[in-house]
């Protein structure tokens, strides 16, 4: 599988699934790990300004540890050819390339409300 990944273009990793698969996935690890961390909530502004970054094919998730030793999500740009986007060039205002540090997401919040799939329970 990783050198399936490796020849793709990163635009193209993932796809859409049906709610009851979703649901069922979620399930699946809700009952093997009971005290782990149930979701992340995390906006489109961030979300938004990563995928906004030159050469933004998709976006990387690595699991995290905050300052507070929490369990947390640190996300980053990646191209298409699934490197993390760590610097990128612009042209400023004056006409000079400049290479600027690529944004970077943390503070995913946390959440342990799972209500928001209350419906799929009762596929079960």
């Amino acid at each position: 599988m990783q050198t399936e990944l490796l020849q793709k273009d990163f635009k193209t990793v993932g796809e859409a699934i049906s709610p009851e698969l979703g649901a069922q996935m979620v399930k699946d690890y809700l009952v093997a790990n009971p005290n782990d961390v149930k979701a992340y909530n995390i906006g489109r502004n961030v979300l938004d300004q990563l995928l906004a970054q030159p050469g933004c094919a998709g976006i990387r998730f690595y699991n995290a540890y905050n300052e507070d030793g929490k369990k947390t999500l640190v996300y980053v740009s990646v191209d298409a050819n699934g490197k993390d986007i760590r610097k990128y060039s612009i042209v400023d205002t004056t006409g000079q390339l400049v290479t600027m540090d690529a944004a970077v997401g943390d503070r995913a919040g946390q959440s342990d409300d799972v209500s928001g799939w209350d419906w799929f329970w009762s596929l079960f």
